[in-house]
């Protein structure tokens, strides 16, 4: 891709620091240096000097870089100009640019270009935000991964397979005559079995990516005074939430993240689920139940020292049908029953006590087994929901495929099946992608970046 425009953008974090970054990228970066610096940097050489305004006075002093096309992240003339970390500083050092000729980017315009450019397919590009925002060793460690390209190796390897037994389909369709004993051979089933293997091997290992990029979202509902919110606080390790003996004393949503072996664990403490006493606590069981909604599993707060089936079951009748769910009996410190997980009749029950923190490792591990999350390996790399319903997709066209050729030994059908997994693959790593797509991908990135 050409572009036309230079882009410019503050690329290190808002507010002080010892050092701040503007970063140029197009074809006028390289005149913005010249008029910034009075020269023309050595390419890949830090040099030291002062960045001068309109008039040639100093704004700052610090480090340029220049990086020629195309040998730079974007594959176009970039710029960095390392000066001092003060906001002020830095807006004027970027005014000065504009006035160059360079137009302020858009949040994450320079990964875009670099994917554009063949710098990086889509898959680095999305690593290079989940580095930046990962909230655990694991997620960085599994970003990096997917950032070096072991995804889209992974991914490309599958591609290259559909593309060969795709030659072979069509070419039997060539040839008519020929196209029957093709399809009769055994190796044609054999190769979409390794395929339809290859594709699930992805896919699971996609899937525990994906659960450290989006982790889980569980609400903590049940009947007031059960003691959600001090099971919030012993989960976060904080005091988050105020803890009273007064039934009711959680009106709003309070949000805490926190993290089970590197997965994300996003708990949401809800309004105690009751016929509501008054406007503000009616207001505060409609934001629990928006919550319910939205969640990936809702833990069942009750009191074990309370036997009150009215009060539990006006709490269940709140709760969305088909959500997911797992009974916690709290307080087992006042009952004497003993901590850990059990099958009961209506569902999986873990009796803990967020007072002395028995039993919550029990919970923590039924967490991750709930969703089939196991700690990062040397081989876990970093994935999002989207990748996860692109392989679906290939995997139900591969088995569609297998059906085909099973029942009617239909090589058109079976050759347009193959032809949609690759495509539904090649959405990983952005080889067929739609613009809007890109879009809301880059959208989603800091400025600068």
């Amino acid at each position: 891709m050409k572009s036309s425009d230079t882009i410019a953008a503050i690329a290190t974090a808002s507010g002080r620091g010892a050092i701040g970054v503007v970063r140029v990228s197009g074809p006028r970066a390289a005149a913005i240096a010249a008029a910034v610096l009075g020269r023309r940097p050595r390419p890949r050489h830090a040099g030291l000097g002062p960045f001068r305004d309109a008039a040639g006075r100093p704004l700052d002093q610090g480090l340029a870089l220049f990086f020629p096309a195309p040998h730079s992240f974007t594959g176009e003339d970039v710029l960095e100009l390392h000066g001092h970390g003060g906001p002020i500083v830095l807006d004027m050092v970027l005014g000065r640019v504009l006035e160059l000729g360079a137009r302020l980017a858009r949040p994450g315009e320079f990964s875009e270009r670099a994917f554009l450019n063949d710098k990086m397919d889509l898959a680095q590009a999305e690593a290079v935000a989940d580095l930046i925002a990962a909230g655990s060793e694991a997620a960085a460690r599994a970003a990096l991964r997917s950032l070096a390209g072991e995804f889209s190796r992974r991914a490309h390897a599958l591609v290259e397979g559909l593309v060969r037994l795709r030659t072979q389909v069509e070419a039997a369709l060539d040839f008519p005559e020929e196209e029957l004993d093709f399809l009769a051979d055994e190796r044609v089933a054999q190769e979409l079995d390794a395929l339809a293997r290859g594709i699930e091997g992805l896919l699971a290992s996609a899937h525990q990516g994906a659960l450290l990029h989006d982790g889980m979202t569980v609400v903590l509902a049940g009947p007031p005074n059960a003691g959600k919110s001090s099971l919030l606080n012993a989960l976060a390790r904080t005091e988050a939430a105020i803890v009273s003996a007064i039934p009711g004393t959680t009106r709003d949503v309070l949000k805490e993240r926190i993290h089970i072996d590197g997965m994300p664990l996003h708990i949401v403490d809800t309004a105690g689920l009751r016929a509501a006493r008054d406007e503000i606590e009616a207001e505060g069981i409609r934001r629990a139940r928006a919550q319910l909604e939205r969640a990936d599993r809702v833990l069942l707060v009750t009191d074990d020292s309370i036997s009150d089936d009215r009060a539990l079951q006006e709490a269940v009748s709140l709760l969305p049908a088909n959500l997911p769910r797992t009974r916690i009996r709290n307080k087992t410190d006042l009952t004497g029953r003993a901590h850990g997980v059990t099958q009961a009749a209506d569902g999986i029950e873990v009796a803990l006590s967020a007072k002395t923190g028995a039993g919550l490792d029990d919970l923590r591990r039924h967490l991750k087994e709930c969703v089939g999350f196991q700690p990062a390996g040397a081989d876990t790399f970093m994935a999002r929901r989207r990748h996860l319903d692109a392989i679906g997709r290939a995997q139900d066209h591969i088995a569609k495929g297998k059906s085909r050729l099973k029942e009617s030994r239909a090589g058109e059908l079976l050759a347009e099946e193959l032809r949609l997994a690759q495509q539904a693959l090649g959405e990983i790593t952005g080889e067929f992608t739609a613009d809007d797509l890109l879009g809301r991908i880059f959208s989603e990135f800091c400025l600068g970046k």
